[in-house]
């Protein structure tokens, strides 16, 4: 019935936008000073939201036919959902490339909500989301050049090569060289982001929306309010500019210890636009190439180990938090000033790109997640309890909230041992969190519909720095949880300095911080224990 219904209700609502709208668009083309953008939009509209309304009914039917008899926790069951799952990925990654622009963005989303969507879903959108996303032709390039610096390309550069080296979702990359020589990458947004984003945002909210009122426990409203306020933002090229540069001036000013080891490319501003981005150009190795990292010089182990410490530091010190480090926004080259380690091999220096979605996390809201994040390293129950509510979890899904923030179930979460948030990637711990999202679907839902969106950009941020991870190292490492526990620890307790007033408290936090580095010198004694142990039955 509910199947029937979202059929009919897609139907009727293309029907009733092209009918009703059909007058209104004629006349809004009419009297547009831009008609052919006017008319883009009127015309491909409706044809988009045919396709999400005929998609994702045929999703909803597959599952219910499907599965349809099949009695629950069966064998049978989990093998059609498997297969349900995977031909239902593929539509919606159908869907998102031929609608492209918000869809490509909404497909790489899905492709980092580990824990929260099926697997299949993960997989098929992280193998093509990221690597595959549409070209503007050299026209659509020269056009926006044309509207944003009033010239063509080759007349402002030197050097321009039609031939993007990258594409994204929002934008493509070109390689260039400025009149005084200097190589440039040239970030241009996609035409039709500008045309046609409100409309495709109020398309996805309407099918994300529907669905919800179908079928309750699909509520991903929270993924949608997300990109309404943080694509405006992306779709500014200037942000992104600013954010970079605020970035670095943190590191410097907060972190200088890292300040030489963490870069964002220069901002050329003369050759800056809301739409065109003009930096520096980098030649850096993708960090998820390891093959390239280690003909360079560097060892993946110290870039995984960067990568902690940076991220740390944005979150716990910051409070200023780059939200999209997914491999293609990550690259690494050796520290151009030669440093190498104790062992000879290169000390790697991290770089930035792509600087559009930042979150800032107020005072309350770090310290919170940094005691939280300090509690889980060190298994301390009633600090995650007391941590996880605080930020909005609730008195009966904290339990769940430690077991997505660390992809481990709660009797692990707990576990004394030092390796307990290891996740080593095999067969077995990835069926083992498979089942376990299975199982707690609904509750999932309910909890990422209860916390606050900072902590769901969070939680998007865990995922993407876990996936590089574990392309670097193979699986998750203890070495990185110890930097997490001494980074938000320190934190914490600057942030008490900060707060002490008198000689009293003063005392009680230098013994805090006594009892601190015993405790990390304990975890650094087990990590050294460990990597022996690897080392001998290797």
């Amino acid at each position: 019935m509910a199947t029937r219904s979202l059929w009919r209700t897609g139907a009727k609502l293309v029907v009733g936008a092209t009918t009703l709208g059909g007058g209104v668009a004629a006349a809004k083309i009419a009297t547009s000073d831009d008609p052919k953008t006017t008319f883009k939009i009127y015309t491909t509209v409706p044809v988009r939201l045919l396709r999400d309304s005929v998609t994702a009914a045929s999703i909803v039917f597959d599952y219910e036919y499907s599965l349809l008899g099949l009695p629950e926790g069966s064998d049978e069951r989990k093998r059609v959902k498997h297969e349900v799952h995977t031909r239902s990925a593929r539509r919606l990654q159908e869907l998102c490339f031929r609608n492209g622009g918000i869809y490509i963005k909404l497909g790489q989303h899905i492709s980092q909500l580990e824990y929260v969507v099926p697997e299949e879903y993960v997989q098929t959108m992280r193998a093509s989301m990221l690597n595959k996303c549409p070209v503007s032709s050299y026209d659509q390039v020269c056009e926006v050049f044309k509207k944003e610096l009033g010239a063509m390309p080759e007349e402002i550069f030197d050097e321009f090569n039609p031939v993007p080296i990258a594409s994204a979702s929002l934008a493509q990359v070109h390689n260039a060289r400025t009149r005084d020589g200097q190589r440039v990458a040239v970030k241009v947004q996609h035409t039709h982001m500008t045309d046609t984003a409100a409309a495709d945002y109020a398309t996805v909210e309407l099918i994300v929306n529907t669905l919800n009122w179908f079928f309750p426990s699909f509520d991903y409203r929270w993924l949608v309010d997300e990109m309404r306020d943080s694509l405006p933002k992306e779709l500014n090229f200037l942000f992104e500019a600013k954010n970079s540069e605020k970035c670095l001036d943190n590191f410097r000013r907060l972190s200088p210890h890292l300040s030489d080891y963490v870069y964002a490319p220069r901002v050329y501003w003369n050759l800056t636009t809301s739409k065109l981005l003009t930096m520096e150009f980098i030649d850096g190795a993708q960090i998820n190439d390891v093959k390239e990292i280690q003909r360079r010089g560097i060892r993946p182990s110290d870039v995984a180990k960067l990568v902690s410490q940076a991220f740390a530091e944005m979150i716990y010190r910051h409070g200023f938090v780059h939200c999209d480090p997914h491999a293609a926004n990550l690259l690494v080259r050796p520290m151009p000033s030669g440093k190498r380690s104790i062992l000879g091999k290169r000390k790697p220096q991290l770089v930035l790109l792509d600087h559009g979605l930042y979150k800032e996390l107020d005072v309350s809201t770090r310290t919170n997640y940094a005691a939280l994040w300090k509690a889980l390293v060190f298994a301390d129950a009633r600090a995650i309890k007391e941590n996880s509510v605080k930020l909005g979890a609730g008195e009966d899904l904290y339990a769940l909230f430690a077991g997505i923030l660390t992809m481990r179930p709660w009797n692990k979460v707990i576990d004394p041992a030092a390796d307990h948030l290891v996740v080593q990637g095999t067969d077995s711990d990835r069926s083992e969190l498979q089942m376990y999202a299975s199982e707690y679907f609904p509750q999932i839902s309910d909890l990422l519909g209860r916390l606050p969106r900072v902590i769901l950009l969070m939680l998007k941020t865990n995922d993407c720095l876990r996936a590089v991870n574990r392309s670097l190292l193979q699986g998750s490492s203890l070495e990185t949880f110890l930097i997490i526990g001494r980074v938000s620890s320190e934190a914490l307790l600057e942030t008490k300095r900060l707060q002490s007033k008198s000689f009293l408290s003063g005392l009680s936090i230098w013994l805090e911080e006594i009892l601190l580095e015993a405790r990390l010198f304990s975890l650094q004694i087990a990590v050294w224990l460990l990597q022996v142990r690897k080392a001998l039955s290797g």
